[in-house]
């Protein structure tokens, strides 16, 4: 019985040891191929992934430096059109405050002219009831002193 079971084990061993071998050259030369050519498309899945993300990135870089060109651009324009009305605004109103001060120069020496020009008027007059009346042109001086006077002592 010892024979047999030697037999049995041997038996065995020559089976694992086929299966061993075919495992390197038939079917297990297929699963490492396959093995292999798995580990060659993942590698080249990811290289194409890697070129794909640079590629993206690249051209994400462009846009937002595009965009950046554009805002710079934009603020600049908007700075410049933005002094410019505010030049032409300070213009406006300084010719609108210039116009208004000449048209109240000239308003004012226009009431200096009339005032002027009523002064003498009352003044001729007063010197033509004097020559038409002394007497009541010395009285009327002479009221008009008192009332000053006196006006000067309450006051002081």
């Amino acid at each position: 019985m010892d024979q047999t079971k030697m037999e049995g084990s041997l038996h065995a061993n020559k089976s694992a040891g086929s299966f061993a071998a075919n495992s390197q050259s038939g079917d297990g030369g297929s699963v490492t191929s396959s093995l292999n050519r798995g580990k060659d498309a993942v590698g080249a899945a990811a290289a194409d992934a890697m070129d794909s993300a640079g590629s993206d990135l690249k051209a994400l870089r462009n846009d937002l430096n595009n965009l950046k060109d554009t805002v710079t651009k934009f603020v600049s324009q908007a700075g410049n059109e933005a002094a410019k009305s505010a030049r032409e605004i300070t213009s406006n109103v300084a010719g609108q405050v210039g116009s208004v001060a000449s048209d109240m120069a000239d308003k004012g020496a226009d009431i200096a002219s009339a005032a002027t020009q009523q002064a003498k008027t009352f003044a001729a007059e007063l010197e033509n009831m004097a020559r038409r009346n002394p007497l009541g042109a010395i009285a009327g001086a002479v009221i008009v002193g008192v009332l000053i006077g006196m006006m000067g002592r309450r006051n002081g």
